[in-house]
């Protein structure tokens, strides 16, 4: 699917990702900057991705893992910085929250900033719990 508003554009077909400017993009980025390039293509190609362009410039990205029914966790939204300010994390937000794979899921997030973005569109503040890669549960205490 494609969606337009004047010069910006958003698509949701994976395959238009630009891999090498995403990678750019969250290189500055708190949570994504220890990523390499295989990490990334791999979650692009798992995932309802959403990308944001001007021209042919891929400006933005968007990342839902979904099994599109149940559940979405919004992820890895980042906008080139020579065009943040301009409304298009806003766009990405609205976009993703409108397309028909996600409307009807619950969907979670996780971050440290941008708090005002996503609760404008209804997220609230929770406590959340993560375990990392390559933790392993203690032998012997599965509490069954």
């Amino acid at each position: 699917m494609e969606w337009t508003w004047g010069e910006l554009r958003i698509t949701d077909r994976t395959e238009l990702v630009d891999v090498d400017k995403l990678c750019e993009m969250l290189a500055t980025s708190y949570w994504g900057a220890d990523r390499n390039r295989e990490t990334i293509a791999a979650s692009v190609r798992g995932s309802l991705c959403f990308s944001a362009y001007v021209g042919e410039a891929q400006v933005g990205f968007l990342r839902a893992v979904t099994d599109r029914a149940t559940f979405a966790w919004i992820c890895d939204v980042v906008v080139d910085e020579a065009y943040r300010g301009r409304g298009i994390g806003k766009r990405l937000m609205e976009t993703a929250l409108g397309h028909p794979d996600l409307r009807s899921t619950n969907m979670g997030l996780v971050t440290r900033d941008a708090h005002g973005l996503y609760e404008r569109y209804g997220f609230v503040r929770r406590e959340a719990m993560s375990r990392m890669k390559n933790q392993t549960a203690p032998i012997g205490r599965s509490g069954l």
